[in-house]
């Protein structure tokens, strides 16, 4: 159905959105290319920001009168529907374009084959499913949310080669190395929110901020701390500065705790079982409040709950783990590993994962993996 040319147009669609990388959200990153004569590139161009014109408007506006009988190659269906900006379906009809290309359809139910019906209507030729599973990869955040009403959930993780986060004492500074650490800053800075355990919190201290990723627009994530029977002090660095970048206290249990008003902190009262946080109603609210992409940074218990490891019966709510893996070896049979919780009786009930990719990130190296949700 397909041709050489033809995927090699949209490979050069997938580059240019892969360029918005997590500057459009909540939109999805899209790329356009004009193509005409089934040969010469006359117009090109991709989504930036949310408000801003898309990718197929960009496209149409660089080629000018020469998109008149051309192929628009795009990853996501064109909009038909009045939303920030105008629908781009008519731009495309107005400019004369006789074929679109598109590697799959918008899971936006405001879209969902609108798009596409208007321009058949229209007398356009339209073929989808060209690259569709790249295009369903690079938008994997967008359509988590977009078809569940739940963001995209990272567990992140630096740990030695034998599974540990921290030695024997509780010290974990630094398992993993400067290049390994940018890389945790820029996933940060792309992250709506940072989650991390009421016992890390005490434990670490940490400030949960963007410093290392120069170049990253960061979106300053909500930094929660999930709060079970363990406390959270006031004292804590991550409070310091609640004014300029919120702080929420996820509490678990059943009778929330009493706060002084006007500490810049919010509470939000979500209580599950054994006084722990119900972290599907958690996503849920943060799906609610615009989140897209969620960061989970521990520590191991919280890794556990996330990945369906915590208790028996639970859910695996993880949509991706990237973790460091350090070459140190720490040993101790009390130092904690990477995921607790109550762990499996048998390998064959063990969490399976696919999508496994290898990345070196200095003297460190990066293991990115897809848990399969059964």
């Amino acid at each position: 159905m397909w041709t050489a040319q033809d995927k090699k147009y949209m490979t050069m669609v997938l580059d240019l959105a892969q360029k918005g990388y997590g500057r459009t959200w909540p939109n999805p990153m899209v790329g356009a290319v004009v193509v005409q004569k089934g040969r010469k590139v006359v117009g090109a161009g991709r989504h930036y920001r949310p408000g801003g014109p898309h990718a197929e408007i960009h496209a149409l506006r660089q080629a000018g009168r020469r998109a008149h009988g051309a192929t628009l190659y795009v990853n996501l269906e064109p909009c038909a529907h009045q939303g920030r900006t105008p629908p781009c379906a008519p731009a495309i009809i107005q400019a004369g374009i006789k074929r679109v290309v598109a590697a799959m359809k918008d899971p936006n139910p405001e879209v969902s084959g609108r798009g596409f019906r208007r321009l058949r209507r229209a007398g356009i030729k339209v073929e989808v499913g060209l690259l569709a599973g790249d295009a369903g990869r690079l938008n994997e955040v967008f359509i988590k949310r977009i078809t569940t009403g739940r963001p995209f959930v990272v567990c992140k993780a630096a740990l030695s080669l034998d599974g540990k986060i921290a030695c024997v004492g509780g010290a974990s500074r630094w398992i993993s190395g400067p290049d390994a650490r940018k890389h945790a800053h820029q996933l940060r800075a792309l992250a709506d929110a940072i989650i991390v355990g009421g016992r890390t919190a005490i434990k670490d201290d940490p400030e949960l901020s963007v410093r290392l990723a120069p170049g990253v627009a960061s979106r300053c994530p909500i930094r929660i701390i999930l709060e079970g029977h363990d406390k959270i002090p006031a004292d804590l660095k991550i409070f310091k500065t609640a004014e300029i970048q919120r702080v929420v206290i996820a509490n678990g249990t059943k009778q929330p705790p009493v706060r002084k008003p006007g500490n810049q902190v919010e509470v939000w009262h979500l209580p599950g079982r054994q006084g722990r946080v119900d972290l599907e109603e958690l996503l849920l609210r943060l799906g609610q409040a615009g989140a897209n992409f969620v960061l989970v940074e521990g520590g191991s218990e919280v890794h556990a709950a996330f990945l369906g490891l915590g208790s028996p019966g639970r859910r695996i709510l993880a949509d991706r783990i990237e973790f460091i893996l350090a070459p140190k070896l720490i040993g101790g049979r009390q130092a904690v590993g990477v995921v607790g919780g109550l762990g499996v009786e048998h390998p064959d009930r063990a969490v399976l994962l696919k999508d496994v990719s290898w990345k070196p990130l200095g003297r460190d190296m990066l293991v990115t993996a897809t848990p399969y949700k059964t």
